[in-house]
């Protein structure tokens, strides 16, 4: 997968995960939800934009690690959001899968890059 494929498989992520968000119920739980995972999923895209225009091997590698952040960040949203009504399970199903896909691709992007560093 080429770096703008990977991109474009991102922003598509995000904006699968600000819909999901603007689909929850206008509860407490579900508001506050809504306000952490509409941040965290498109940040996994923005910073993996910014990541593709490193300053040096060292920031690209930092900047994974903020995109992992994020993405972990989004997994226990998505988990939370179930955790609090199991009626969102099939919704969350395919979000949360295709977050642990692009954790995986991102968390192996991180050790090539650390090996090839060294």
């Amino acid at each position: 997968m080429t770096d703008k494929e990977l991109q474009e498989r991102l922003k598509r992520f995000a904006v699968s995960i600000v819909k999901f968000g603007e689909s929850l119920p206008d509860t407490p739980g579900c508001r506050t939800i809504r306000n952490q995972i509409v941040r965290s999923g498109p940040s996994c895209a923005a910073n993996y934009r910014a990541a593709c225009r490193p300053k040096s091997k060292t920031d690209f590698i930092s900047k994974l690690g903020t995109v992992e952040e994020e993405l972990d960040e989004t997994m226990f949203w998505l988990e939370f959001t179930v955790a609090l009504s199991e009626e969102h399970r099939q919704a969350v199903s395919p979000l949360w899968k295709e977050a642990n896909e692009l954790l995986s691709i991102i968390v192996a992007s991180i050790n090539t890059s650390k090996r090839r560093k060294n």
